[in-house]
């Protein structure tokens, strides 16, 4: 079974944050897959359905951000899966608002959830998702990722869920090598 993971904090309050990309995404690929998301287990809300033929189990974490890797340890152990089953989504500051990249493994980066994901499992070799947020706002990061979401940011970060939530699929369906060449491209430079 696929575990995909989708990073967030729960609560109304933090529903239409920056930081609450993963969940986003996860509500997005669950609707496009019709695959609910409403059962809480594993100090998360989980889901568990079909994706191109690829028995999935979506999860949303409850425990908030910082503590993320408590479900996630949580579900792996349960399942018994290997790390390499595991994708995460996520917010990521450090690329532009409305675009994303697929990775196969590495670090956490500045993104605490990710930190606490790799901590507890002791272990970074699994794919991960990041959607950018950017952060015009240098300073006061935690209010900046969550703080809500702009018009203007939505009109980026809507079309970068859907394009992840692609990437998704054809990751289940071709795997991570595949899904890597096809999603992450690079914007040309003009000149």
């Amino acid at each position: 079974m696929n575990i995909i993971v989708g990073l967030g904090n729960p609560g109304k309050k933090y529903e239409n944050t920056r930081h609450n990309i993963g969940f986003k995404t996860i509500d997005v690929l669950a609707e496009r897959n019709n695959i609910e998301v409403n059962k809480l287990k594993f100090k998360a809300l989980v889901g568990e359905g079909f994706i191109n033929n690829k028995k999935v189990l979506l999860v949303k974490p409850q425990t908030f951000m910082n503590l993320s890797g408590e479900a996630v340890r949580e579900v792996l152990a349960y399942y018994k899966e290997p790390v390499e089953n595991l994708l995460v989504i996520y917010d990521d500051i450090d690329i532009a608002t409305g675009t994303f990249r697929i990775r196969k493994k590495g670090s956490a980066g500045t993104h605490n959830g990710m930190r606490n994901i790799i901590y507890l499992l002791n272990d970074d070799g699994f794919p991960r998702i990041r959607i950018g947020i950017g952060s015009a706002l240098k300073g006061d990061l935690i209010n900046f990722v969550v703080g809500n979401v702009t018009k203007d940011e939505s009109e980026l970060l809507y079309p970068a869920v859907i394009k992840s939530c692609e990437a998704i699929e054809c990751y289940l369906k071709d795997g991570i090598d595949m899904a890597m060449n096809r999603f992450n491209v690079k914007k040309k430079v003009e000149e």
